[in-house]
């Protein structure tokens, strides 16, 4: 079982969150199996999965220390504390909700509080989120991060939605530890023909792209 310093790290190497909302619950272990072989670690299952609790709790038992296992979309408490019994190791939620940080830390597991505004993200700071959601990020783009980290840098955001494999580098530059991918990585295309090869080949992508972004920013 990892350590929450051992997740948090797990979290930030490469530095892509694939964000699941699989067709079915008997995808989630091939897609996870896909995920891996292309070098992306971090596996959040959305609760928009169906039987998502079975389905974290299925690959952390097949996966154990290989794969990072979350949980996404977690609108309330009940549902925050019946991820963390699945076995979740680190939960998201798109919702300013502070309130959640005590829940997940209690259950050993790291935190992803949603934020929209600079309020937001240092309410969910104070409160001892672990990183702030940044969600829907293509609404503000890197340049947002780039404003508010300014004269804020201890938030660490993780971007979602609208993050490719064109601007994943300016998320990094930015200053941001980790982005979250849905459907540019883990497709309906892909769900609906169960293409993991292809899934293979996305995941490769994106942590090669992310593992030259993290290099390129130290080397800056």
């Amino acid at each position: 079982m990892r350590t929450r310093d051992q997740i948090l790290q797990a979290l930030t190497d490469p530095g892509v969150i694939a964000v699941v909302r699989a067709r079915s619950r008997e995808q989630v272990l091939p897609l996870t199996e896909a995920l891996l072989a292309g070098g992306v670690r971090a596996v959040e299952i959305t609760l928009t999965t169906p039987e998502a609790c079975a389905a974290i709790e299925e690959a952390r038992r097949r996966f154990e220390n290989d794969a990072l296992i979350g949980a996404g979309t977690v609108l309330n408490a009940d549902q925050c504390r019946a991820v963390l019994a699945s076995g979740a190791e680190f939960v998201v939620t798109p919702l300013a909700r502070p309130d959640f940080v005590p829940i997940i830390f209690t259950g050993g597991a790291v935190s992803v509080i949603g934020a929209f505004t600079p309020t937001e993200a240092q309410w969910a700071h104070e409160a001892g989120a672990d990183f702030i959601k940044l969600f829907p990020a293509e609404l503000l783009g890197p340049g947002f991060v780039r404003s508010v980290r300014a004269p804020m840098p201890h938030l660490r955001f993780i971007p979602t939605g609208g993050v490719t494999l064109e601007n994943l580098a300016e998320w990094f530059q930015a200053g941001c530890p980790a982005v979250g991918v849905g459907s540019a990585l883990v497709s309906r295309e892909i769900l609906a023909a169960n293409d993991w090869a292809e899934l293979k080949r996305r995941a490769t992508a994106y942590a090669e792209a992310a593992r030259a972004a993290r290099a390129g920013t130290k080397a800056a």
